[in-house]
C-alpha cells in the first residue's frame, strides 16, 4: 500500500500493513527491543506520536504506533459495531501475535486512552502495563453514556451526543477538512486564549449550529502558529482525512452504549497492572475527569504515577513532547519493560 507522504520526525520508520483480526492495520514501527504500542485518539494518527517514536526507539525499545481501524491506512469497516471496544481490544492482542510480541506496554491518548486502559483490563497477560493520556479511566459506571452526555450538554448537545447520528459530523467536518482540523486541534489546545466564552466551549454545541461555530483559529501567519502544530502537520493530517473520510473515525462515538453493556461483567474491577497517566490543566476530558482521577486508589491500585502538565491541553504528546517522553521511558524503566540481559 501507499502511504502518504509525511514531514520529517527524525527517525526513519517502517510502515507495514497486515490483516489483523480480519481487517488490513496499518502501523509504523522503529527501534528494537520491547514493544511499546501506542494508540492514538480523534480526530488523529500514527503520526500523532512522532515524538515518542523517536525518544522511544533511542531509550531502546521496539515503538509501535497504529492507524486505529477508520483511520489512515487501516481498513474503515461498514458497520458501525465494527468500532465498538471489544474490536480495538481484539485488534491490538492480534496485533501483538503479528509483530511475533508475547507482551508489551500500551500507551493511548484521547479515544485511544480508554483502548489502552480497557486492552490492560481484559487481556492484563498480554498487556502488563499502561498509560493513558488525556482521559483517566473510569471504569463502568452506573448511568448509561448516552444519558451521563445529554446531561453534561444541559441545555445545549455535548459533541459526543453530536457525533451520535451517521452523517451530521462528517457532513459538517469534510465540507472543509483543513479549516475544521486547525480550529479543532488550536481551540482544545493550551494555547488558545480562552476555554470558555460566554459560559460555553467547544464541548457543546447550541441549537441550529455546528461544532465548529466555535472554534478559535490561530493567526493567519503560520509563523506564529503553536510551536507544536505546523502547517506540515496540518497538511498530512488533512491529507489523511480527505482521503478516508471521518465515518470510521465517528463511528467509535456510536457505540459508546454498546461499550458500557459489554464491559458490565467488569463492573467494579480494577485495572491491576502498572499504570501512569498524564494530562493537561486545560485539556477539557482531563478536567471532566477529576472525579475517576480521585478514584485511582480503587481503580488503578498499581498506579504508578498520575501527572497533571500546567498550561497543556488536549494534545498531550504532541504539546508538551519531552514531559511526556521523560515520563513514559522513567515508567517503562520503573515496570522493568526491557531487553532480557
Amino acid at each position: 500500500m501507499n502511504h502518504a507522504p509525511h514531514p520529517p520526525i527524525g527517525v526513519d520508520v517502517t510502515h507495514r500493513n497486515e490483516v489483523v483480526n480480519g481487517i488490513d492495520l496499518h502501523w509504523v514501527e522503529v527501534g528494537d527491543g520491547p514493544v511499546v504500542l501506542m494508540v492514538h485518539g480523534f480526530p488523529e494518527s500514527w503520526y500523532s506520536w512522532r515524538h515518542q517514536l523517536v525518544a522511544l526507539s533511542q531509550a531502546g525499545y521496539r515503538a509501535v504506533a497504529i492507524d486505529v481501524r477508520g483511520y489512515g491506512g487501516s481498513s474503515a469497516p461498514e458497520s458501525i459495531e465494527a468500532y465498538r471496544m471489544v474490536c480495538h481490544v481484539a485488534d491490538n492482542v492480534h496485533l501483538l501475535d503479528a509483530l511475533g510480541a508475547e507482551t508489551a506496554v500500551i500507551v493511548g491518548h484521547d479515544w485511544g486512552a480508554p483502548i489502552a486502559w480497557t486492552s490492560a483490563w481484559l487481556r492484563p497477560d498480554r498487556f502488563i502495563a499502561v498509560a493513558g493520556l488525556s482521559v483517566p479511566f473510569a471504569g463502568v459506571g452506573p448511568t448509561r453514556p448516552s444519558d451521563a452526555f445529554r446531561a453534561l450538554g444541559g441545555d445545549e448537545e455535548f459533541y459526543i451526543e453530536y457525533f451520535q447520528r451517521p452523517g451530521r459530523g462528517e457532513t459538517e467536518i469534510e465540507a472543509d477538512v483543513r479549516r475544521w482540523l486547525l480550529g479543532m486541534y488550536f481551540s482544545s489546545s493550551g494555547d488558545v486564549p480562552e476555554m470558555v466564552v460566554d459560559g460555553r466551549t467547544i464541548a457543546t454545541i447550541a441549537p441550529g449550529s455546528q461544532m465548529s461555530d466555535r472554534f478559535s483559529y490561530p493567526p493567519d501567519d503560520p509563523a506564529e502558529w503553536p510551536r507544536w502544530l505546523t502547517p506540515a502537520d496540518l497538511d498530512f493530517y488533512t491529507a489523511e482525512f480527505e482521503r478516508t473520510g471521518l465515518a470510521g473515525a465517528l463511528n467509535r462515538y456510536r457505540n459508546v452504549d454498546r461499550d458500557w453493556e459489554d464491559m458490565q461483567v467488569l463492573s467494579g474491577s480494577p485495572i491491576r497492572v502498572p499504570a501512569l497517566f498524564i494530562g493537561g490543566d486545560r485539556d477539557g476530558p482531563t478536567l471532566w475527569g477529576a472525579p475517576a482521577i480521585t478514584r485511582f486508589g480503587d481503580t488503578l491500585p498499581a498506579l504508578h504515577d498520575s501527572i497533571i502538565l500546567e498550561g497543556c491541553g488536549h494534545w498531550t504528546q504532541q504539546e508538551r513532547p519531552s514531559e511526556v517522553n521523560d515520563a513514559l521511558v522513567g515508567f517503562l524503566t520503573a515496570v522493568g519493560h526491557r531487553r532480557a540481559g
